[in-house]
Formats: structure tokens, C-alpha cells, sequence
């Protein structure tokens, strides 16, 4: 060792220096590791052992850092040169690191998501299952899987984004999305006999949640500006080309809204085949002449 510094033209500051810059990088390595193996050895529940892992992992790293700039600073002539040296480092090289350690640091902070959130973020939707000092990964929902349900895919997303993209949070304080089936009858359908229809498969199939989503809404409120209106199911009636809508609109749980649908669309098909009043309509297209019409059939050979 002692041949290759002298070689190297490396003073013994600086190799007391970088001896003591290895001795603080093993010794914290070595101290993380007997935690976490502690941990794993007397706690059976993985979500304890994961959060022991990545607290571990954040305090090391954080005394690593204050530790080597304490070593190191005395290895310049000031301390206004090394920070000097240091910022302009930083500034050229490391502008997208720090983001993103900035951008995890706020979403510790303020929290527009946590670990199992399911969120929409720069066109990627899914639920959040890790999220590390430079980049959080969400299991991806959606996308070429219809509705919301999983496509096996994991995607890793900087952390800086959370700056620059907005952020849908599905889960966060409310819990509770509304989700609204349109249904397309004929114009010639009893549409009143239709409404009243859905009306009952909602009072059936839709999930009773008012009271807590309303007890869930008043605890958010202490946080956010929230106004909502009935929570209870409903049916709106308008217009198409082809038909009259009715839109059947209720709260659900955001991961319940596949299983939900698929619930209520068998009762109203099964309502709507029992009926022979109520058709439901496709585009069509009509064709309405005025005075009489001659028909002219050609003549078999």
C-alpha cells in the first residue's frame, strides 16, 4: 500500500483520507446489515422487515455523507473552495439526481402518495409499491387490460416528476371514486319503466358505502376544501342520436369498479329481457320519405 501511494504521488493526508472514507463506508455497511438480519431474525410480518430495510438504508446513506464531506473538507485549502468545487459539480453533473432526491424527499414530506396509493402519474396508472430515494414503482394497471385491473407489469418512474406531471391520487384521504354505466335504450322503449329498472339494481348491487364515504369526505375536509353533493346511487336521463341515455352513477371502492359493473350490467340485462317494452339501442339510421313511393321488383328470368 505504502509503495503504491508513494508511486502515485498521493500524500498521507489524503491517504489517511481515504482510509478513513473506507473504514466509515464499511463500518456503516456492516451496522446496516446486522440491523436488517436482527429484524428479519425476530419479526415475521414482511411489511415491518421492508420498512426496517429502506429506514436503514436512508440513515447510512445520509451519516455516509456527513461523514465523508467531514473527512474530505480538510483535504482542500478552505472551505469556501470545497464548496465552491462542490456546487459546481453538482450543478454541471448531478441537476437530475438531486431532483429526484428532492422530489422523494417531498413525497416524504407531503405525501400526494403512499406505499399501496393507487395513482395516475404521467400517463402511468397503477399502485404504488416502492418507493426508493431516486425512483417509486407502481404495478401497472389498465393500459391494454381493460378497466382497472393488473397488467404484470412493473414501471419505475422518477421521482422528479412529481414536479413536473400532475398526480392522481385514487385511494388518497376520500378513498371512493364515482363510477357512472351508460345505457342506451330505443326511443320507443319505456324509458321511465328503464330508469326505475336501474334504479333497483343499483339500490341491490351497489356498494352501501354513503355513510362511510360521508364520515370519510368530513375527515378529509379537515385537510382539503371538499364539497359533495348526495353520495347516494342515481340515474340521469339525455338525449342521443340513437336513443335515451341513462347513466347509472355510484360511489365505489377504486379497485372494486370491474366486479361492481359486471354485477349491475347482469341485472339490468336480466331486467331488460324480462321486459318487452325496453330495447336496447345501437346507431342507426333513418330514412323518412314524403308522397308515395313506387316499388319496382324486376321480373324473374
Amino acid at each position: 500500500m505504502q509503495w503504491v501511494t508513494d508511486n502515485l504521488g498521493i500524500s498521507a493526508g489524503v491517504q489517511g483520507n481515504i482510509l478513513e472514507s473506507l473504514a466509515v463506508v464499511i463500518g456503516l455497511w456492516l451496522v446496516r446489515g446486522i440491523v436488517i438480519h436482527a429484524v428479519r431474525t425476530r419479526v415475521d410480518e414482511p411489511q415491518v422487515v421492508y420498512q426496517t430495510r429502506k429506514g436503514a438504508t436512508y440513515v447510512a446513506t445520509f451519516i455516509a455523507i456527513i461523514s465523508l464531506a467531514w473527512i474530505w473538507v480538510d483535504a482542500f485549502d478552505s472551505l469556501a473552495t470545497y464548496l465552491g468545487l462542490l456546487s459546481a459539480g453538482i450543478a454541471i453533473a448531478l441537476s437530475d439526481v438531486l431532483r429526484n432526491v428532492a422530489g422523494w424527499v417531498f413525497v416524504l414530506t407531503r405525501r400526494p402518495f403512499r406505499l399501496g396509493d393507487r395513482i395516475e402519474v404521467d400517463g402511468t396508472r397503477g399502485d404504488v409499491v416502492d418507493i426508493r430515494l431516486f425512483r417509486f414503482s407502481v404495478m401497472e394497471v389498465g393500459n391494454w387490460v381493460d378497466a382497472d385491473q393488473s397488467t404484470g407489469r412493473m414501471i419505475h418512474l422518477p421521482n422528479g416528476l412529481v414536479f413536473t406531471s400532475q398526480i392522481a391520487n385514487y385511494t388518497e384521504g376520500f378513498g371512493y371514486v364515482w363510477h357512472e354505466i351508460p345505457v342506451l335504450i330505443t326511443f320507443e322503449s319505456d324509458w321511465r319503466k328503464a330508469q326505475s329498472i336501474i334504479h333497483s339494481v343499483l339500490a341491490e348491487h351497489a356498494p352501501p358505502i354513503e355513510r362511510e364515504a360521508g364520515h370519510h369526505i368530513r375527515a378529509t375536509a379537515e385537510s382539503y376544501h371538499i364539497k359533495v353533493g348526495a353520495l347516494t346511487p342515481t340515474v340521469y336521463m339525455t338525449v342521443r342520436d340513437s336513443g335515451v341515455l341513462l347513466t347509472a352513477r355510484y360511489l365505489v371502492e377504486a379497485r372494486q369498479r370491474r366486479g361492481v359493473e359486471e354485477k349491475i350490467w347482469g341485472g339490468i340485462l336480466d331486467s331488460f329481457n324480462s321486459s318487452s317494452t325496453i330495447e336496447l339501442a345501437y346507431p342507426t339510421v333513418r330514412t323518412y320519405f314524403e308522397g308515395p313511393v313506387a316499388l319496382r321488383s324486376e321480373p324473374a328470368d
